[in-house]
């Protein structure tokens, strides 16, 4: 039913929130038997492009110039390089470098999380490398010292990336150690659990499934709530001088 113009969705100065009830679907150009939920762009001041791609089987993502993370939540999907072909369950993912021929589709039914970036180089240092991996494999490390605060980085802590990914798990009531305010944004696709989120000057509830993105200097906290772990996926530019590109 509609709800009269109610959403939890809110687009402010230097963040937004996007719940379910407000995506809009829509291909993008190259895209077959698939679509795009587009959560945050350039037209909305990001420096990133995240979007969530449900794919149909044999449904395939376009071809991009721009450097390419995806993540995958549901399904199997397949990456195909250079002729060898890679398998991806959920919590499996890859990234390409900019202008990286390659292949990304659908086994089966599946939606994936999609980060796709303008590269910034660094001079004196190579293009990064193509790779895959799971998160299941990557060391976790507690936040701060906090155990029930986990940090896994999905991006090598290398200086040819200028970007990082990390999967952050809280269990129930905890919380990240103070309000953080920096030069870094960041895009965030909660995967499981919720909790509070403090974006400037509002608090949201927050739950699976929904996306925020915070500007260069938005104040930013999170508690979980509830009786199961919260988890979420978040990107931020990493490694570079904030005067690159300007």
């Amino acid at each position: 039913m509609h709800e009269l113009g109610h959403t939890r969705s809110a687009h402010r100065r230097d963040h937004l929130l996007l719940t379910p009830d407000t995506f809009v679907r829509a291909p993008l150009p190259g895209m077959r038997g698939a679509t795009a939920i587009v959560h945050v762009a350039p037209a909305a001041g990001a420096g990133f492009t995240q979007y969530t791609a449900e794919l149909e089987a044999q449904g395939s993502l376009g071809s991009t110039r721009a450097q390419r993370f995806v993540y995958v939540l549901e399904g199997e999907l397949l990456l195909i390089r250079h002729g060898a072909e890679t398998r991806l369950r959920p919590g499996g993912y890859a990234y390409l470098p900019p202008s990286e021929p390659h292949e990304c589709k659908a086994n089966v039914r599946s939606r994936a999380a999609v980060i796709e970036k303008p590269y910034l180089p660094l001079a004196g240092t190579p293009l990064p490398a193509a790779f895959t991996a799971v998160e299941a494999d990557v060391p976790a490390s507690a936040l701060g010292g906090d155990p029930a605060l986990e940090v896994r980085a999905l991006i090598p802590a290398e200086a040819s990336f200028d970007f990082a990914v990390n999967t952050m798990t809280y269990q129930p009531g905890a919380a990240l150690p103070m309000v953080e305010i920096h030069v870094m944004e960041h895009g965030l696709l909660m995967l499981s659990g919720g909790g509070i989120y403090r974006l400037g000057d509002n608090w949201y509830p927050v739950t699976a499934g929904e996306f925020i993105w915070m500007a260069p200097y938005c104040p930013q906290w999170f508690g979980a709530l509830g009786k199961s772990p919260a988890k979420y996926l978040i990107y931020k530019d990493w490694n570079r001088h904030p005067l690159v590109g300007s």
